[in-house]
């Protein structure tokens, strides 16, 4: 098999498998206060629990802005924010488990609001893997999601 074929088919493969495997992987709360009093919650969440947010990301501005340089006509979100930050003592604590838990921080929560579905606003993150030492990330990251969510 060609060098380029192989290149194809590999993408081809992992692509149709990565939106089954996301979906699998990722935690959403859904609410229906209104999309900035629940990402101010989701900073607030992070803050209050002693961390600090190392990048609070406006994706949802950066897809407007940039979608009629991307040949995109369709809205996706009506509002979509993301929180990204670390925690010493939980990172430390994966990390001595396994040291390459590195590669799950900084850690990331969600907040969105599509224009199919105004008015629900879902808060989630991307769950770790089980065990290795990734359980109490878990245990943090659904406990900030839904203290935003109000659940």
């Amino acid at each position: 098999m060609n060098r380029t074929f192989r290149t194809m088919f590999f993408a081809a493969a992992v692509g149709t498998a990565l939106p089954a495997a996301a979906a699998d992987d990722v935690t959403t709360y859904t609410t229906d206060t209104v999309f900035a009093d629940v990402a101010f919650e989701v900073n607030g969440a992070i803050i209050n629990r002693g961390y600090v947010v190392d990048y609070h990301g406006l994706i949802g501005e950066m897809l407007q802005r940039t979608a009629e340089d991307v040949g995109a006509d369709k809205a996706l979100y009506r509002n979509a924010e993301f929180f990204q930050f670390c925690s010493a003592v939980v990172s430390r604590e994966a990390m001595e488990a396994d040291i390459g838990n590195i590669a799950y921080c900084p850690y990331v929560v969600f907040v969105y609001e599509t224009e199919g579905d105004p008015g629900t606003v879902h808060v989630g993150f991307r769950r770790l893997p089980a065990g290795g030492g990734r359980d109490k990330v878990n245990e943090m990251l659904d406990e900030i999601a839904r203290e935003a969510a109000g659940q």
